[in-house]
């Protein structure tokens, strides 16, 4: 079910001076398609036009917030935060995918919830923004819903590499990732797994894509061991 757009706009805090901005932001090819609209009328333009913004403004946001760091860090650090898991992850905290318009097949095989569909939608709304109010607008509303809790961000999304630095030498054993199966048509699969220490299971996670489903375990496994530790205090 399609939401109304005045209750996005509540969400992010920002109002339109032009609502057929946002309308376009939020329009998937599929329904431009099915709806024999022009391809310029689909929200694509609007995504790449918000991902060059979204590059900007994370670049600067993290030069500034992190003097020390350098240009490597700074590219991979960057990369993880504008990745389409992050963007999606990003998107489903504003329920973003509930307001999307979708033909009725990409409806039906669950475009709403696709991390592809969802974070494209994101950078589209992110354009639609910048041209409706400016850099400064378009900045705001990244910074509040995009790079907001960097380091919860960070963890999450290098939760793998974060995971085995914890367990190196602290913990007997070896970690292991053992897949549980997957659900869903061929399209739209789910993975799910569980990530062990020796014979111990730490937690388990599901994801669009095996190592997502892998990343979303380890998270699990160091909210474990970070509980343990605190417990211990």
């Amino acid at each position: 079910m399609m939401r109304e757009l005045k209750e996005l706009e509540k969400k992010i805090g920002y109002h339109f001076q032009n609502p057929e901005l946002l309308e376009k932001a939020l329009r998937h090819s599929s329904y431009a398609n099915e709806h024999r609209m022009n391809r310029i009328e689909c929200n694509e333009r609007l995504e790449f036009l918000g991902d060059a913004v979204l590059e900007l403004v994370s670049s600067e946001h993290l030069f500034t917030q992190f003097p020390q760091m350098p240009e490597g860090e700074l590219t991979r650090l960057r990369a993880s935060l504008v990745c389409e898991p992050t963007l999606a992850f990003c998107a489903r905290e504003i329920e973003l995918g509930s307001f999307l318009r979708l033909g009725k097949g990409e409806e039906m095989t669950g475009g709403r919830h696709r991390d592809s569909v969802t974070s494209d939608a994101l950078e589209a709304v992110i354009g639609a923004v910048y041209l409706d109010g400016g850099f400064a607008n378009a900045k705001e509303f990244v910074l509040d819903y995009v790079l907001n809790d960097i380091e919860h961000k960070k963890l999450f999304f290098d939760s793998k590499t974060i995971f085995q630095e914890m367990v190196q030498g602290n913990f007997p054993g070896e970690i292991s990732y053992h897949p549980l199966g997957e659900s869903g048509p061929d399209h739209d699969k789910t993975f799910s797994v569980e990530v062990w220490i020796g014979e111990q299971c730490m937690g388990q996670g599901s994801g669009r894509t095996k190592k997502a489903a892998e990343q979303m375990a380890a998270y699990r496994a160091i909210c474990r061991l970070k509980a343990a530790e605190n417990k211990k205090q």
